[in-house]
């Protein structure tokens, strides 16, 4: 099984729109963290899709290591 890369060791602030899928990145590889850009073909690791049920500014994770995926956790503090 493949490992995420750490993307950044510091969560994004993002405005998440109504009703919008949202792909967050899980393997750290995108160009576009949090988001999704396909660069995880070829790895065993596949993106999260996630709604909102109300417009909000929300703390996405880009170290890849949170317990509750897309949001961040604070997991980064404790990389290395």
């Amino acid at each position: 099984m493949d490992k995420p890369k750490v993307a950044a060791n510091t969560p994004i602030k993002v405005a998440l729109e109504k009703g919008k899928t949202y792909y967050w990145c899980a393997c750290g590889k995108s160009e576009n963290q949090p988001f999704c850009d396909g660069s995880h073909k070829g790895t065993t690791i596949t993106p999260l899709a996630f709604t909102v049920e109300e417009p909000k500014e929300k703390m996405l994770c880009r170290c890849k290591q949170t317990a509750n995926p897309p949001y961040c956790d604070g997991a980064h503090k404790s990389i290395k």
